[in-house]
């Protein structure tokens, strides 16, 4: 699983010109499902997300959670983040979960969010065309991809 990680202000997707999810001060966070991902590693990232210290304290260090300033998440799919470019210019997107899959892991890790603390998660449309509204703040962005945290030898 990976997931791209921006701190934001403020961001909203929406699908047909209507918003179908919005959030304040916390975490835009793009889902890429991998074949072969699984619930334990939707539960892993949920948690690495939920504790992400980078929200500045009163002295102004990236010392604080999600959960220490009760931000929240903007959770969308995003099946491009799987894509291998090994070969060539035109990436391929065969890494990626089938869509049943995909679909079912990425409301998994919502669910998920919400179990470790996430006060309020949103969420884009599963497969729709989506425009997203993302103000950075910093901007911060981290890279996250289950890989390496997963023991088994590849």
């Amino acid at each position: 699983m990976r997931a791209v990680i921006q701190r934001v202000t403020s961001s909203e997707v929406s699908v047909d010109g209507k918003i179908t999810g919005k959030i304040s001060k916390g975490f835009n966070v793009l889902l890429g499902v991998m074949q072969g991902d699984t619930k334990a590693q939707a539960d892993l990232l949920a948690g690495k997300i939920a504790r992400l210290r980078v929200f500045e304290d009163e002295e102004g260090k990236m010392n604080l959670g999600l959960l220490d300033i009760g931000g929240e998440v903007l959770a969308i799919s995003q099946f491009t983040l799987c894509a291998d470019l090994k070969k060539g210019n035109r990436p391929s997107f065969f890494p990626g979960a089938q869509p049943d899959e995909a679909n079912e892991l990425y409301e998994y890790f919502c669910s998920s969010l919400l179990a470790q603390g996430v006060k309020n998660v949103e969420k884009g449309v599963f497969g729709a065309d989506m425009k997203v509204s993302i103000n950075n703040d910093g901007p911060v962005t981290i890279v996250m991809d289950t890989d390496l945290w997963d023991k088994k030898d590849k």
